[in-house]
């Protein structure tokens, strides 16, 4: 049974892949009834650990109503988007979002319901180093613009150079990852060597500091949720 619902799930979410739009589209028949079949599948186990739990209990757990819930968008979602396909309406699968449901509400994802809810509870400990590193790529995108946005400069591609606040921030959080070092730095650089410091800085509070001082927080504080709930 365990083995048969994975399958299921992995199927219902696969689906995405085959759904317009898609890298590899199917017929919109094929897709529907895989999805019905799929939901099918659900409904029947959702009622065989109803007949095997006590009434009151079954009704109580959240869980199952989160599965009926999603069982019923989903169905719903369908056959909206089929008949809107029938008058050549676009739309979209907005129920697609709530596949993951499935994944981690039914019994036998206990491990991942448990990684689920630590991941949940760590949230709310790492905001405050998320609150400060975006308060740091702010004031970093606010003297960006004050140092260059009235030197006239321009990128490679002709366009001005750090002149609008919200593109800036857009271009430093990149670089953050380092995606577009040097490039966002050499326009810049072009006018002054010295302006290279600017991004040597924000690269090593932001880059190396904050991003490290995150991913302490969050495997800290993983771990110690995660350790309390397997009751270590």
């Amino acid at each position: 049974m365990r083995t048969a619902t994975y399958f299921f799930i992995f199927l219902n979410l696969s689906l995405a892949m085959f759904e317009e739009p898609a890298v590899y589209p199917l017929p919109f028949l094929v897709t529907a009834l895989l999805e019905v079949l799929c939901l099918l599948v659900f409904l029947a186990r959702l009622a065989h650990f109803a007949t095997v739990t006590l009434h009151g209990v079954f009704w109580k757990d959240t869980k199952n109503i989160c599965i009926m819930v999603a069982i019923l968008l989903s169905l719903i979602d369908l056959a909206i988007y089929g008949v809107l396909r029938v008058y050549s309406v676009r739309s979209i699968r907005w129920s697609r979002i709530v596949r993951p449901i499935f994944l981690i509400n039914f019994a036998e994802s206990r491990q991942i319901r448990r990684a689920f809810r630590s991941i949940r509870n760590t949230l709310p400990e790492i905001t405050y180093v998320f609150l400060l590193f975006m308060f740091s790529l702010l004031m970093f995108s606010l003297m960006a613009l004050k140092l260059f946005g009235e030197r006239n400069l321009q990128t490679a591609e002709g366009l001005p150079y750090f002149t609008n606040y919200l593109e800036i921030v857009f271009d430093l959080y990149v670089l953050v990852t380092t995606a577009n070092s040097p490039d966002v730095m050499m326009p810049a650089f072009d006018f002054s060597s010295w302006y290279a410091l600017f991004f040597i800085a924000f690269v090593i509070i932001n880059t190396y500091i904050f991003m490290s001082l995150f991913l302490a927080v969050v495997y800290n504080n993983y771990k110690k949720h995660l350790k309390v709930m397997l009751g270590g």
